[in-house]
C-alpha cells in the first residue's frame, strides 16, 4: 500500500500479555475472551496467516482489517480486504486501519498494528445512503 504512514506496532504489548498469560499473573479466560461478534467475523472475514495461535498452538490466525475515519462516513468501523485497501487510499483522503489477530479455537485475539492510509487529500464523507441494516432497524 503506497500511502501506508503513521504506524503503530503492538507487539511489545501482546508479548507482554503473553508473558502474563504464561507466568500464570493472567488467567486464560481473560487472555482468550475473543466477542461472539469478533469470531464471527474472523470465520466470514478473516485472512488466515501462517502462524500458530500462541495460546493453543492448535489453530492457525486470522487477521482482520477494520477502516475508522472521518472521510468514511457511515462505512466507518468496517471490515475491509487488503484489495479493498488499497482501492480506499486511492478514493479518501485519511482514514485509520486497525489490524487483529483472532484464534478462531481458542478465542485469543490482540491488536496487532494500526496504520494510517490516503492520499491526505480532505474530502466530505459520503453522503448517509439508505443501507438493508437501517430497512432492518426501521421494521425491527
Amino acid at each position: 500500500m503506497w500511502s501506508r504512514r503513521d504506524a503503530v506496532d503492538y507487539s511489545l504489548k501482546r508479548r507482554a500479555t503473553l508473558v502474563s498469560l504464561f507466568k500464570g499473573t493472567t488467567s486464560v479466560i481473560d487472555a482468550c475472551n475473543a466477542d461472539p461478534y469478533l469470531k464471527s467475523a474472523a470465520k466470514y472475514h478473516g485472512e488466515p496467516v501462517e502462524r500458530l495461535c500462541p495460546v493453543c498452538r492448535k489453530e492457525e490466525m486470522v487477521e482482520l482489517r477494520y477502516a475508522f475515519g472521518d472521510q468514511l462516513g457511515q462505512y466507518s468501523g468496517r471490515i475491509k480486504s487488503v484489495a479493498e485497501l488499497e482501492e480506499m487510499q486511492d478514493e479518501f483522503g485519511e482514514f485509520r486501519v486497525y489490524v487483529v489477530e483472532v484464534c478462531r479455537g481458542c478465542g485469543w485475539h490482540h491488536l496487532i498494528y494500526s496504520f494510517k492510509l490516503g492520499d491526505g487529500k480532505y474530502r466530505k464523507p459520503p453522503r448517509k445512503v439508505r443501507t438493508l441494516e437501517d430497512d432492518d432497524f426501521v421494521r425491527g
